[in-house]
């Protein structure tokens, strides 16, 4: 899988799927969440609603995925994450991998070819920006995956170069 790194706004890439860091609830919130609500328009609301009322009464667990339709945005699916909430008195870094793990399992159940991700936990969740970065890129070389593109959409250029510190690690293979 090709993984590349860029800044800009993850609701303008021309991808398959985009990933969306999304809360709990599925219904909108801020930051990226809130963005792809409002330029996804409210085919995406519709559907988060319905997986609410189903499967996802309580909400989507941290680490899961689930597809709706990416609305207006110029892709075809959404994929909504809930990352972890970082936290000192407790390592959660399995959490976030499992966000990455099971968007690229999803997206591969889609047939997914392109998938644009965010920094997922790295904005309000208070997640370190240069961990995050290192989770989020040995996790997506690390996991078998139908997936030729994993492109990284990052909204500003400190999360940018965190990321390209990150890449290539030892770990990490491009």
């Amino acid at each position: 899988m090709h993984i590349t790194l860029l800044r800009g706004d993850i609701t303008e890439q021309h991808v398959d799927a985009v990933v969306n860091a999304a809360n709990s609830s599925l219904l909108g919130g801020g930051g990226v969440d809130g963005a792809i609500h409002r330029r996804g328009g409210p085919a995406i609301l519709a559907q988060c609603r319905v997986l609410r009322a189903g499967r996802y009464r309580a909400g989507l667990p941290a680490g899961q995925a689930v597809a709706t339709t990416a609305g207006d945005l110029p892709a075809r699916w959404v994929i909504h994450t809930v990352g972890p909430v970082y936290t000192e008195l407790e390592d959660r870094s399995e959490l976030l991998a499992s966000c990455y793990r099971q968007s690229l399992r999803v997206a591969d159940e889609l047939g997914a070819q392109t998938v644009a991700f965010p920094a997922v936990s790295a904005g309000a969740y208070g997640w370190p920006l240069h961990d995050a970065a290192r989770i989020a890129l040995t996790t997506i070389a690390r996991t078998p995956s139908g997936v030729r593109e994993a492109r990284f959409v990052l909204f500003n250029q400190n999360t940018l170069d965190a990321f390209r510190a990150a890449y290539p690690t030892p770990d990490v293979e491009p």
